[in-house]
């Protein structure tokens, strides 16, 4: 029985461009990096952590599972909760990380922004509002996924 997600691995090209990165989004360098293929161990004070595996082929290539017209198995994403959308959006505003999606709503009660890391990796920052609080963020829009 699977109980937590114990961190996420997280291919990247260069350390220092992808912790400048993950530290606007709160995490620090705990450990690392170590092993054959160097890892290094962030975490944030939420005790959610990450594994950032430096092995990443190059800066210049596309994220193959994202930025190519083929579709291959593998991770698109991950979805990080955060307690506060607004403050999310305008933190990403104040330090020059763009939103490459949204903010966006579900119809569920979530409103989720997407962003990129350095190395064109996708995450989603979504957090649950208040019955009609959704509606008063500027630019949302609703996605629906029949299309």
């Amino acid at each position: 029985m699977i109980t937590a997600v114990a961190h996420i691995g997280i291919r990247v090209h260069e350390l220092q461009r992808s912790l400048a990165f993950y530290r606007v989004l709160g995490f620090e360098l705990r450990a690392g990096p170590i092993g054959k293929e160097p890892v290094a161990i962030l975490m944030n004070d939420a005790g959610v952590e990450i594994n950032l595996i430096l092995n990443a082929p190059s800066a210049d290539e596309p994220n193959i599972l994202m930025d190519v017209p083929e579709k291959h198995p593998g991770y698109t994403h991950v979805a990080y909760r955060v307690a506060d959308i607004r403050a999310t959006i305008a933190g990403l505003k104040k330090n020059g990380i763009a939103i490459t999606q949204g903010p966006v709503t579900f119809g569920d009660g979530h409103v989720s922004v997407f962003l990129r890391d350095p190395d064109r990796n996708v995450i989603e920052l979504r957090a649950r509002l208040d019955p009609g609080v959704a509606e008063t963020i500027e630019g949302l829009t609703f996605y629906d996924p029949k299309g």
